[in-house]
């Protein structure tokens, strides 16, 4: 069964991040003493005594604003509301009740969902009486906590449990979901085609280059296989980033999530073709050993005749040589153009990228290929391959266990590699090879 949902809502600077982060134990959410730093729903797996939930972190809602970014923003906090089990609805006991936390709970009651008030920044006992005007919204007993210094949080969470649907379970899980990292530069598509993967508006698109701050995950139920796409910031290069800047922080979480994805869609521009820096976000994916898609979007921009796709897609393998192995999608997000064969494909790179073949199957192919093609010789001396076997999955890793590991040329690497991908497919995954050493009495 699903989790249940629990969305963090209010305006913004009432500490929702930080709560967040808290609750899911590690920094996910950015936290800053800005307001809109946090401008997507940002989902984390939560447990609180043997109750699993997924916790939300939204945008601050700005009720009176017509700027376009804000508006998005209180969007993005609608949909978390809509979908949502559980509110809890964030003020600051600070700077006390404001207008605005009167338009939100406002907004809320309109939900019809469960509400938890909860007064935020109340850092010690002397500050108990500030809780009292939040009764006047309306929303029942504020419960007062301080997430910085971790009071109160016990209660709050407690109140949170005793709301949860009674048929949804404890949320165990068992298939595998998919984990989906969508990568690119910036303003290259990636909110656009997250949006119409999903059906739905799950991620903000502006024209703004770095409207996409944190890594945005979604999951969702295709056919019966599950999924976890995750929406990242678009990386620039390092020398066009401020050190201590809002988008450091975001792309070292689009970077995090290539590391917890089992499959990365490298999204690029075909009005661009690829770039310096598209060769460093896929060469960060190839090194970090994922399942790669190269999901070349816009494609209903470009002038096109017969040979137009098959020519762009030499383009596209030649300037990524390291990455041929990864098929090369042609899309419009904007139009929905192929994009129903983006998932077909995710699923199959995953295939591919967790699969494993038996020692006799593998040591056959190896016995061919060695025979078809004897090792070099490197100072006097030929390189030896006793036996190989398969040592893990995503991406798949084979152990070489040879006379001398420095006898492997990258060449002679290179073309056991392509036999093994003749032999067995592997499209879409990078493999790993590891050289073991084993002495012979013959050596």
């Amino acid at each position: 069964m699903a989790k249940p949902l629990v969305a963090v809502v209010g305006r913004p600077n009432v500490g929702k991040s930080t709560f967040f982060n808290k609750i899911a134990g590690k920094r996910i959410s950015i936290v800053e003493d800005t307001p809109g730093v946090t401008r997507d729903r940002i989902y984390a797996d939560c447990e609180w005594l043997d109750h699993k939930f997924t916790l939300i972190d939204t945008g601050g809602i700005e009720p009176r604003t017509d700027d376009i970014m804000l508006r998005q923003m209180r969007r993005q906090a609608e949909i978390a509301i809509e979908t949502c089990d559980v509110i809890l609805f964030f003020t600051d006991g600070r700077t006390g009740m404001t207008a605005d936390d009167e338009d939100v709970a406002t907004m809320l009651r309109k939900s019809r969902k469960p509400v938890i008030l909860v007064v935020n920044k109340v850092d010690s006992q002397t500050m108990n009486d500030s809780i009292y005007e939040f009764y006047n919204l309306g929303l029942g007993e504020p419960f007062p906590i301080s997430s910085v210094n971790m009071l109160g949080l016990g209660d709050l969470l407690d109140e949170m449990v005793r709301h949860f649907p009674a048929d949804r379970g404890n949320g165990e899980e068992d298939e595998h979901t998919i984990q989906i990292a969508v990568v690119g530069r910036p303003n290259v598509g990636k909110s656009s085609l997250v949006n119409r993967i999903l059906g739905q508006e799950r991620s903000m698109v502006s024209d703004i280059a770095g409207t996409t701050r944190d890594a945005i995950d979604t999951a969702f139920v295709r056919d019966g296989q599950r999924y976890n796409i995750i929406d990242t910031a678009g990386i620039r290069r390092k020398r066009a980033i401020e050190e201590e800047s809002i988008e450091r922080y975001s792309i070292v979480r689009a970077l995090a999530a290539v590391r917890r994805c089992d499959v990365a869609l490298i999204v690029i521009n075909a009005e661009d073709g690829v770039t310096e820096q598209d060769t460093k976000v896929a060469g960060y994916v190839h090194d970090e050993g994922k399942a790669a898609i190269i999901v070349v979007n816009k494609w209903d921009a470009v002038e096109k005749d017969t040979n137009t796709m098959e020519a762009y897609r030499k383009q596209v393998i030649e300037g990524l040589k390291f990455m041929d192995y990864a098929p090369v999608l042609f899309i419009s997000a904007l139009t929905g153009q192929r994009v129903s064969k983006v998932l077909e494909s995710v699923k199959a790179a995953y295939a591919q990228t967790s699969r494993r073949i038996t020692t006799g199957l593998l040591n056959d192919v190896l016995a061919d290929a060695t025979a078809a093609l004897q090792p070099p010789f490197t100072a006097g001396r030929r390189l030896k391959i006793y036996y190989a076997t398969q040592q893990g999955v995503c991406p798949p890793s084979f152990v070489f266990f040879v006379n001398d590991e420095k006898l492997m040329h990258f060449a002679y690497q290179r073309y056991l590699e392509n036999q093994f991908r003749k032999a067995f497919g592997f499209e879409g995954t990078p493999l790993q090879f590891i050289l073991r050493q084993k002495k012979q009495k013959e050596d």
